[in-house]
């Protein structure tokens, strides 16, 4: 897959894709659909996704409280293995903000990207001030050339498939209910960091990694799959993991700290994608060490049972 982050220079074998629009954050059935429709759109085209790095309400907000359910280079690899072909991943700043949206068709899609088709969710706004819809779209589209498809929202068990319901999901330690409308297990990727080898000492040695910008799911433990994505360590694992603050160590910035069964070795600088399957228990804290272990026992025992029948 192809990544192009800029719409003003793009190479004439990056131009003329069907393409699918939005922010994709999860990447989930909904998201899904979307591309699937760009794809039967235009099948002599190049399959493509047009978004946007940092997510537009990060520009705006950026005090915000942490909501994204992916990082960028996370939801590439989940659009690389849907076979998008053209990730146009445009920098969002003042410049694309102030576009109106006739000047985002016109100056992005049209002469910019050249692009063959578009496809958008029903509920999709664009350009300065999210003034223009879907609708709007598809008129600038037989104005300027460029096919336009609206997507229906997608609905799963009477509810709407949407980030925000995985958001809540996740949010109540329902990972199971995240995947059903993800169309794979919610996953937290990142470079392996150093911490403080507690675990190491407890027989537990962990894989830690940082959840800034990340929405937080629900702290506690949880069964887990992991890949390991690069170095001599490569592969699938299972495992389990703990997301928090660490309460027993007076822990400060939430992380994720996971153990993989069977494992011997360096993970550190490694980049591991963390599949949460299903919550076990919330953060607790103990009288001693020796009732943490007994604990941590518990809670791998009971993974590896989970995950035997995953």
């Amino acid at each position: 897959m192809q990544i192009i982050r800029d719409f003003q220079f793009v190479e004439p074998e990056n131009r003329g894709a069907s393409v699918a629009i939005g922010n994709f954050d999860g990447v989930h059935l909904g998201h899904q659909s979307v591309i699937e429709l760009a794809r039967s759109a235009a099948p002599d085209h190049a399959l493509g996704v047009l978004t946007f790095e940092p997510h537009p309400r990060e520009y705006f907000a950026p005090d915000a409280a942490a909501f994204r359910l992916m990082r960028s280079a996370t939801r590439a690899h989940r659009l690389e293995k849907l076979g998008v072909e053209k990730l146009y991943e445009l920098p969002f700043n003042a410049a694309l903000a102030g576009l109106t949206p006739e000047e985002f068709a016109r100056n992005v899609i049209h002469k910019g990207l050249g692009l063959s088709h578009v496809v958008v969710g029903a509920d999709f706004c664009f350009g300065k001030g999210r003034s223009g819809t879907a609708s709007d779209m598809q008129r600038f589209g037989q104005e300027m050339g460029f096919g336009v498809t609206i997507a229906p929202l997608m609905e799963k068990s009477e509810h709407v498939v949407s980030s925000t319901a995985i958001r809540t999901a996740l949010s109540d330690g329902r990972p199971r209910d995240a995947a059903e409308m993800l169309g794979h297990w919610h996953r937290i990727e990142g470079e392996v960091i150093g911490g403080e080898q507690r675990g190491r000492e407890l027989g537990y040695p962990t894989a830690n990694m940082s959840i800034e910008g990340l929405h937080p799911p629900k702290f506690g433990v949880y069964a887990t799959l992991v890949d390991v994505l690069d170095g001599p360590h490569k592969g699938s694992y299972c495992g389990a993991s703990s997301i928090g603050t660490r309460p027993m160590f007076d822990g400060e910035l939430p992380n994720i700290e996971t153990f993989l069964f069977d494992f011997s070795g360096d993970l550190y600088g490694a980049t591991l994608s963390v599949g949460l399957v299903q919550y076990l228990r919330p953060e607790l804290t103990f009288d001693g060490l020796d009732g943490l272990i007994a604990q941590m026992d518990a809670d791998c025992a009971k993974a590896r049972e989970i995950l035997a029948a995953v």
